[in-house]
């Protein structure tokens, strides 16, 4: 590994960084549900998950089918399966694509029969269960984590998002997180807030690291408001702080000054950065525009957009949903954090970081390939990121925002 030692790991974690993983990022709905549907047709004994959004429409590729009808086979072949699901507050609002255990929902289930263990799990006030994780044969010398953004909804897969898919001792992290929702899950008691289990089906926390199986430095950080944990915003601001020529990101959220200072301090002190959001917001964006007490939400990036190394640039119509930043073409973290108010002070949010200029670089280089169509093999992060804003200048496959008029027309 050639890792970027002078940015430091998130000391609030609960869990360390590790050495020794093998580390695949997947790009796009097809290549992540894709592998994701190959790997649960492969389980042997467990596959667990933690899902935010979710729709019957969804499809693994490969005629695979929906989200249960491959978690279905898997039961009937012996596989322990669970999910947690997030389950909203009224104050939340309502929401397409939620499996919130309606009384229709339970239905559903019932009529197929289906012994996947679920719970539910609130969050406090309007905010959500957001992690996105799977988790494959944990405690298996062959286990396998995927953390990202990707819903598992039709609408989810088309979107430009990301996992990254984890083999080696960071899998035991992604495991007792996932041990530790499932046991403290809100709903766990409650009549209607569980399915194929009850109160008393605790899991076990891991005790074993699994071995090395790769090279890359990675540390599973997370919002955690049920424990008090904030590691992932503070991998950001480390990140940041310690960048000396790029800083890449991916996001569906404009960043919250939180995020949005740190981003200034190192443009003062020459480092480029470029923001690629969705071209065209979510409605409670346009919402928050016209409503003064809101205004803090555009104060972190408007401050930005007076300096001459920020872009702000957008897909056209491809909706951005990705939460992924990448600095200096040596660190990278992906995951399910978004930089608006809702993730950095309330949602649960799970994001690895990853210590590896191989991987961190060649993923800059293949997503600068994809929006920009245009081979940058050759150019480093510097000569990539003027290519890049030149081609938003002209419109050529990214296009420039105007942070003033997000969210406005």
């Amino acid at each position: 590994m050639s890792g970027p030692d002078y940015i430091p790991f998130a000391a609030s974690s609960s869990y360390p960084a590790r050495p020794g993983n093998r580390v695949r990022p997947l790009v796009g709905g097809p290549e992540i549900f894709g592998r994701i549907g190959e790997v649960l047709e492969e389980a042997q004994a467990t596959i667990w998950a933690t899902v935010a959004f979710y729709a019957h429409d969804f499809r693994f590729p490969g005629e695979r089918g929906g989200v249960f009808d491959v978690l279905d086979r898997a039961v009937a072949r012996g596989v322990d399966v669970r999910l947690i699901v997030w389950r909203p507050n009224p104050e939340a609002g309502g929401f397409p694509n939620m499996f919130s255990g309606t009384a229709e929902q339970m239905a559903w289930l019932a009529a197929r029969g289906t012994q996947v263990k679920i719970r539910w799990d609130r969050a406090a006030g309007r905010y959500c269960q957001h992690q996105k994780s799977w988790l494959i044969d944990p405690g298996r010398p062959e286990e396998l984590a995927f953390v990202g953004g990707a819903n598992v909804t039709a609408s989810g897969a088309r979107h430009q998002d990301m996992y990254v898919e984890l083999a080696g001792p960071a899998t035991r992290d992604v495991h007792h997180n996932f041990v530790q929702r499932w046991n403290m899950a809100t709903e766990r008691a409650v009549a209607g807030g569980h399915w194929a289990c009850d109160a008393d089906d605790e899991l076990p926390a891991p005790s074993a690291v699994a071995a090395a199986r790769g090279t890359s430095m990675v540390q599973i950080a997370r919002m955690l408001p049920a424990v008090g944990e904030r590691s992932v915003v503070e991998q950001y601001k480390l990140a940041i702080e310690a960048a000396r020529r790029t800083v890449y990101i991916e996001n569906q959220a404009i960043p919250i000054m939180e995020v949005a200072a740190p981003l200034m301090k190192a443009m003062d002190r020459g480092v480029e950065v470029i923001l690629l959001v969705p071209s065209t917001p979510e409605k409670y964006v346009f919402d928050a525009r016209l409503n003064p007490a809101e205004r803090s939400r555009f104060e972190g990036v408007e401050m930005l957009a007076g300096h001459p190394n920020f872009l702000m640039a957008g897909l056209g119509p491809t909706y951005v949903h990705n939460k992924t930043m990448i600095v200096d073409d040596c660190w990278a973290t992906i995951g399910s954090c978004n930089l608006h108010a809702f993730s950095l002070q309330g949602h649960a949010e799970m994001n690895a970081g990853i210590w590896d200029a191989d991987v961190a670089g060649a993923l800059r280089r293949r997503l600068f390939a994809k929006h920009l169509g245009a081979d940058v093999t050759d150019l480093d992060d510097r000569a990539a990121f003027a290519l890049y804003r030149q081609a938003a200048q002209e419109g050529r496959g990214v296009y420039i925002l105007d942070p003033h008029r997000y969210g406005v027309t």
